[in-house]
């Protein structure tokens, strides 16, 4: 009923390292550090650490029930719940992933606006962006990974920046280093959800890796490298704004590139937004294949049709959200359901498949 892609159509195990840290980090973390900052201050860094971990476990998770199930989350949930129940669920499924691709388009188109071209209208920049998408998109999975792995490379130099805010560092801001509660470390973990999202991408793609079972260990090296980079870009800001700034900081990280001082470069933020670019594309076509692949397998449409249905949906929902409050909202929203489809649905349906097994075996 769920045939699998063809060999020629996967990738080798080693690249779901580049696809997993790809879906992790996006617009997300030019200003994750204001929002865990506000529940745990300057401690908060602890959080990275401990909902890092978190996820880490659920990656486990995800592969027992994909390796038990030997397909996609689609496949599962018919063969756990039935046609018309798994169907749904399913269905649920797809407009999260939309959901993904429109937080991160959206927020980016913002950053745009606000930061290098405040004159210039939204929907051209939507336009454009969901044009390209919808290119390598089109080239199918194969392309999508290599954006993904080409997105981490030209993202690296941009590491090397956060050398300049240290030198305006004050270590004591790190101070005691357990001032928080575990109320508000818990509270900040679970701010640090929205960053973490993106892994359960795997649930669509992993019929497309080459003896699937062993990338486990690439997807574990993936949510690894993202916590690093995570925590990184948490101990500069913290280093260097104090706690009252910071609050007042929305994008962290854009400010800190406003002190870099290149002698051929005057405003460097509009480098790193540029290339911030590349980083966030592959995250847009990730979310945006996955949807168009689980519209394919639930409706027997072609993928390239359910492509463009979702680049069409993709685009009037981003045109209609004109503000920030309505940006904020939508993160909030999407924030809470991830957690939910995380740390609920996901323990949840192993359990159910497990249960399910043995009952059709016995």
């Amino acid at each position: 009923m769920f045939p699998l892609p063809k060999e020629d159509k996967k990738v080798s195990p080693y690249f779901v390292f580049y696809l997993m840290h790809a879906a992790q980090i996006g617009v997300g973390i030019l200003g994750f550090e204001r929002i865990i900052a506000q529940s745990a201050g300057h401690s908060a860094w602890i959080a990275i650490l401990t909902s890092g971990a978190s996820i880490i476990g659920l990656i486990w998770v995800s592969y027992r029930i994909l390796n038990k199930g030997n397909n996609d989350i689609v496949a599962i949930h018919a063969e756990i719940m039935g046609k018309w129940i798994g169907g749904f669920f399913s269905f649920l499924f797809l407009f999260y992933y939309l959901a993904y691709a429109l937080i991160v388009l959206r927020s980016y188109v913002e950053v745009l606006q606000v930061w290098v071209f405040p004159e210039v209208s939204h929907w051209i920049f939507l336009l454009i962006i969901i044009f390209l998408s919808y290119s390598y998109v089109s080239g199918g999975f194969r392309v999508v990974t290599g954006l993904s792995y080409l997105g981490i490379l030209y993202g690296l130099p941009l590491l090397l920046v956060k050398i300049y805010p240290l030198q305006y560092a004050d270590y004591g801001n790190l101070l005691p280093i357990l001032n928080a509660s575990a109320a508000d470390l818990f509270k900040a973990s679970k701010e640090m959800t929205l960053n973490f999202l993106g892994f359960e991408t795997l649930f669509m793609f992993y019929p497309f890796i080459k003896n699937a079972p062993k990338s486990e260990k690439w997807a574990y090296f993936g949510v690894l490298y993202s916590i690093f980079i995570y925590l990184l870009t948490a101990l500069v800001t913290f280093v260097y704004f104090n706690l009252e700034q910071l609050k007042g900081t929305i994008w962290a990280t854009l400010t800190l590139w406003k002190i870099v001082d290149l002698i051929i470069v005057e405003r460097f933020e509009y480098i790193g937004i540029s290339i911030w670019f590349f980083i966030i594309l592959p995250n847009i076509c990730i979310g945006l294949w996955c949807a168009s692949r689980g519209m394919n397998r639930l409706f027997r449409v072609s993928q390239r049709s359910a492509l463009r249905i979702f680049c069409l949906l993709l685009f009037i929902i981003s045109i209609l959200l004109t503000d920030r409050q309505q940006i904020s909202v939508l993160h909030d929203a999407y924030s809470r359901v991830g957690f939910y489809i995380i740390y609920f649905y996901l323990p949840g349906l192993l359990v159910l498949q497990f249960i399910i097994m043995k009952v059709k075996k016995g």
